[in-house]
């Protein structure tokens, strides 16, 4: 549950709703976040439908979204629950580079994590994006922004430049460290600033480049520089 100040109370699980057509994977997923005492599994889905009725009802804080389902998949979800602000939706891949990894970017998930996740890494990918803080599998960061920035469409209908040209410049020095995939405890250690400085800077960015993501952010930041 995120507090007023954007952190996850220590008291309080994050409620999560699992979705995944397959019933042994979400069986696993709901073991190794029950199991840490941290977050509470509200409910499961085996389909996109389902995914998106749950989420209305149940109004978890993350939705861990399978991107391959029978029926709605995981795209379609993604767009409805991003679109009506019921919950952060975090993708569950394989990750092959295909047009359903781009969908998801253009849905607005808020990061990707294979299926191959250990449980210390899901819990945490969890609680930080309940907190405010989009996640990647480390492993395909670089791999991701570097697909998808020629591919994604930009998410305001400013140009560029004229985007760009709001920021300062060290909002500037926090986007190009979104473009490289860098957490906000990275960015900190980056730029020299605290955590709580980071995160003001990335709301600041996201909101003058009008994106809703640190995905698409990052996205836009590799779309302006290039691939590197």
């Amino acid at each position: 549950m995120t507090e007023p100040n954007g952190t996850t109370a220590a008291t309080t699980p994050v409620r999560v709703l699992l979705a995944d057509d397959h019933a042994a994977i979400r069986a696993g997923l709901r073991i190794m976040l029950e199991q840490s005492g941290r977050v509470e599994v509200v409910g499961e889905a085996a389909d996109g439908d389902v995914a998106v009725r749950q989420a209305r009802a149940l109004r978890p804080d993350v939705v861990l979204m399978d991107v391959r389902m029978p029926g709605t998949d995981g795209i379609a979800a993604t767009a409805a629950i991003v679109g009506e602000r019921l919950a952060e939706v975090v993708a569950l891949t394989t990750f092959d580079l295909d047009e359903y990894v781009l969908g998801m970017v253009r849905a607005g998930a808020a990061g990707f994590l294979l299926k191959t996740v250990g449980a210390h890494e899901l819990v945490d990918a969890v609680c930080r994006v309940a907190a405010g803080e989009g996640v990647l599998a480390p492993e395909v960061t670089r791999r991701l922004l570097d697909a998808v920035a020629f591919h994604v469409p930009a998410a305001a209908p400013a140009p560029a430049d004229d985007r760009l040209a709001s920021l300062t410049a060290r909002e500037r020095d926090v986007l190009d460290a979104l473009g490289d995939g860098l957490s906000n405890a990275d960015i900190a250690v980056r730029l020299v600033v605290s955590e709580t400085t980071v995160k003001s800077h990335v709301s600041h960015v996201l909101a003058k480049l009008g994106v809703r993501t640190r995905l698409q952010a990052g996205v836009l930041a590799r779309d302006v520089r290039g691939p590197g």
